[in-house]
């Protein structure tokens, strides 16, 4: 008989309880477990796909673990980045071939792909073709490797580290386990100190802790058994995690000096487990769910499983379970590589604790509730806002989030210089320092990227713009966090006397005020000035040693307060004019928040948000455009910033018309941000008003449409980042257009997000917020991603779309940017969200 589908580590991972389900190996056909050609130009058989470079590496951020040769093995993707590389455990900036042509041959079922390493004039194809149960696998050479490459070049394919835990492995029959920490062997020297992330000292290179011919990963496990034999040389087997906390195991085999054709000749057989289903994911809000709300849970199914009927909704209870009720399990039909189906049970009303029952397969308890979504929020407000928070020592009871960081922001970008992360430097400084030197005033307010501990100046504003309209919306006079600017301290937990969102709007405000004391325009932000620092985890404070460098000293030598250690942050500032307008929004918007809590900070937020108003106004824009360090469009930051001074200084004359321009120019090509379109109808005339409500027509069409689209009813985003922005923004947007056209937008999108965000998405259930709801993230990607934790209230990514067809969200691993990192601003945009979803459930 079949082994049980998934494991119970598997199922508490999901949140789910899986049947006794058995399954006869003599009825599956032996054709189900021979590869061949999908239609989406992969290789599969029943539960194996082998992926040949269907996706591409992440440009924006380098190695992102998603390209190359790549295995899904019974539903979890577990090898990528099979690929020929200069290193056998290469790090995130290190050097990656350039893919020039994909091929497929449907008549023998073969994928060719062609890359290069052009500096270096080498060019390779790697080949993979069907062999029965297995693929072929071969690097081809029409010319010798380069000499320069000699020693360097191999084929490595990447195995994810979580999957193979508590695992053994197999090489030519020597036996060992998969370590669970690094451990393995190193040899010093090499030029990789900052790809491992040190400072300074000597560098190091991984050994391998197998070789042989034929290895063999995880062959007691039939899930996750992959065999692979080589034709053409030995293989080595590697732990990525001596280099890297998100290295993976790497299987390896070195390119030979001086020749051609197949030099790499490999054979891979993903063990197929016979008659492999892939266990419901019952897709439901882990929070819950007002009485009155549409209740649709999303059921989704392998191609190869036999939909059940019905589902069933149990009641938990004092005494026990009951049932509350059965709905009928209805075909949606097919979305990307799997079936789904809905069970509405929206009738089903009365408050209490309940669980979703679908074939056996069980969910989390969720609640009904007409105060569902009341405390939603408090994760966000109470911890995850605050532990992002630079320049201040955080402390939460006995534990030390981060110390009083970047006391030595920070120093002039070099210029003419492309950084990590999308940070950029022009020609000139554009300011009155030269490269390297120090710009004093930076080292005030601002919030820590989740991932990587950069200020980027268009997450600060939007960040504050999203507090603000959290505060003037529902007042969340929520108090549970004492911040002391003064001292730079912050205690969690500990109430101050201040609603908790104005002190954050202020602490926002600092930062954006600063820029403009100490360079007089926006900077893109403060970044780490090299890859060691970049990929530093752990205490913020450690990045630097919080004194300013001095080039007159010695490495390490300190005096007055100075330092010759040269690991202050550097700040880009090349001038932007969409910066300057959206920094202007949040400065003008945040002067209606302050006033009366911080008037100073109000009353100057306010003056420069017309200084830089009229200033931008007179003259052509600056138009420096890097990446998504130098603001969003232009006619959008300005529309912003137009709406939020007109809302700020009444001044009907001097703004009203560049809104309406502007909106124009805007909806012409579908770039509008609602959210503040709507926030200047009352100051705005009937002609405006009328083309919101014809523009709001279309929107409830598209939102209509999107039930046909995919199961959820929001928008999936594919692509190198996830969505959960996308979904979010759309659920806000409802929310404004049901209250400014309430008659043509219901605001049902608004619980829609929210039941998306909470768990009724692709691939698993968990809530998308950590800490929030029954089940929810609790791996992800932040400053304590190292520990494979995560910080309560922050928001990810989600749900990543992988071409062709594979939603993934990885909770046993953090290290995937594009799923599992936090996103500072969508913390405020989450705040009014759950908000909306509060006061329209009360309805």
């Amino acid at each position: 008989m079949a082994r049980t589908l998934l494991t119970v580590a598997a199922a508490a991972m999901l949140g789910v309880s899986i049947p006794a389900i058995a399954q006869d190996q003599a009825q599956t056909p032996v054709a189900e477990t021979r590869l061949k050609l999908s239609d989406q130009e992969y290789l599969e058989a029943r539960g194996v796909n082998w992926l040949v470079f269907s996706n591409w590496y992440d440009g924006l951020f380098a190695d992102a673990k998603h390209s190359g040769v790549e295995l899904i093995q019974q539903g979890v993707r577990t090898a990528t980045n099979g690929d020929v590389r200069l290193s056998a455990t290469p790090g995130q900036w290190d050097p990656i071939g350039r893919l020039v042509e994909r091929k497929v041959d449907k008549a023998s079922g073969t994928i060719e792909a062609i890359l290069e390493y052009p500096e270096h004039n080498f060019r390779y194809r790697i080949i993979g073709t069907p062999a029965g149960k297995a693929m072929r696998l071969q690097v081809v050479l029409d010319q010798p490797l380069p000499a320069a490459l000699a020693g360097k070049a191999g084929f490595n394919l990447e195995f994810l580290p979580s999957a193979y835990f508590h695992k053994s492995f197999l090489a030519d029959g020597r036996g060992g386990t998969m370590p669970v920490y690094p451990a393995s062997a190193m040899v010093a020297g090499g030029d990789r100190n900052a790809a491992s992330g040190r400072e300074v000292g000597p560098g190091a290179e991984t050994l391998p802790f197998a070789s042989g011919s034929t290895l063999v990963l995880a062959p007691e496990d039939d899930a996750r058994r992959v065999t692979i034999r080589s034709a053409s040389g030995p293989l080595t087997l590697h732990d990525g995690r001596n280099m890297a906390q998100n290295g993976w195991f790497v299987v390896r085999g070195a390119l030979p000096s001086g020749k051609t054709g197949a030099v790499i000749d490999w054979t891979l057989e993903a063990n197929s487990v016979p008659g492999w289903t892939r266990p419901p994911n019952i897709g439901h809000s882990q929070l819950g769910y007002a009485p009155a709300q549409k209740k649709v849970a999303v059921i989704e199914l392998d191609a190869n499983a036999r939909p059940a009927v019905n589902a069933r909704l149990i009641r938990i209870t004092e005494t026990g379970e009951q049932v509350a009720g059965t709905v009928p399990a209805k075909a949606w039909g097919k979305y990307k590589r799997y079936q789904y189906l809905t069970a509405d049970f929206t009738a089903t009303t009365a408050p209490g604790l309940y669980q979703i029952d679908y074939d056996g397969t069980r969910t989390a308890t969720f609640r009904i509730s007409a105060d569902v979504f009341a405390d939603a929020w408090h994760p966000t407000n109470d911890v995850f806002m605050n532990v992002q928070m630079d320049h201040m020592f955080v402390n939460e009871a006995y534990r030390v989030w981060h110390s009083d960081p970047h006391r030595d922001d920070a120093r002039q970008a070099p210029v003419n210089h492309e950084h990590i992360d999308l940070y950029r430097q022009g020609p000139t400084t554009d300011t009155s320092f030269k490269p390297g030197e120090h710009i004093p005033g930076l080292n005030v307010g601002g919030w820590l990227d989740a991932g990587d501990f950069d200020i980027r100046t268009q997450t600060q504003y939007a960040a504050i713009r999203g507090l603000v309209n959290a505060w003037e919306s529902w007042k969340p006079a929520r108090d549970t966090t004492w911040i002391d600017t003064a001292l730079r301290r912050v205690e969690l937990h500990v109430p101050d006397g201040k609603p908790d969102v104005v002190q954050q709007v202020a602490h926002g405000t600092r930062y954006l005020v600063s820029m403009y004391d100490a360079v007089g325009y926006a900077v893109h932000g403060v970044v780490e000035p090299d890859v060691a620092q970049y990929t530093h985890l752990g205490d913020a404070a450690a990045k630097t040693d919080g004194l300013i460098y001095d080039p007159s000293l010695k490495y390490g030598e300190e005096k007055g307060g100075r330092s010759g250690k040269p690991d202050d942050r550097w700040v880009f500032t090349s001038r932007s004019s969409a910066l300057n307008y959206g920094s202007a929004a949040a400065m003008a918007a945040a002067s209606r928040v302050l006033g009366g809590v911080d008037d100073a900070l109000a009353a100057k937020a306010r003056k420069l948000a017309i200084q830089v108003w009229d200033e931008e106004q007179s003259h052509p824009p600056f138009t420096f455009s890097h990446g998504n360090t130098t603001g969003g469009p232009l006619e959008a930051e300005m529309f912003d910033a137009a709406v939020e001074l007109l809302l700020t200084t009444g001044d009907r004359t001097k703004y009203a018309p560049h809104v309406a321009r502007l909106w124009d120019e805007l909806a012409a090509k579908n770039m509008v941000d609602w959210q503040t379109a709507i926030k200047a109808l009352p100051m705005m005339d009937a002609a405006y008003r009328g083309k919101l409500e014809t523009a709001a027509r279309e929107w409830a069409a598209v939102d209509a449409g999107l039930a046909k689209a995919n199961p959820f009813g929001v928008p999936v985003t594919e692509g190198g980042w996830a969505g959960s922005g996308a979904v979010v923004s759309h659920g806000l947007t409802a929310y404004a257009l049901h209250k400014a056209f309430p008659g043509i937008v219901d605001g049902s999108a608004v619980f829609r997000s929210m039941d998306f965000l909470m768990g009724t998405h692709p691939y698993h259930n968990l809530s998308l917020v950590s800490g929030v709801g029954t089940r929810s993230k609790e791996v992800s990607y932040g400053s304590n991603r190292a520990d494979f934790s995560f910080i309560a209230g922050g928001v990810v990514p989600g749900i990543l779309m992988l071409k062709p067809d594979f939603p993934e969200n990885k909770e046993d691993w953090p290290f995937f940017w594009g799923e599992n990192e936090y996103v500072v601003n969508l913390g405020p945009a989450f705040i009014q969200l759950a908000n909306a979803a509060n006061e329209l459930a009360a309805r």
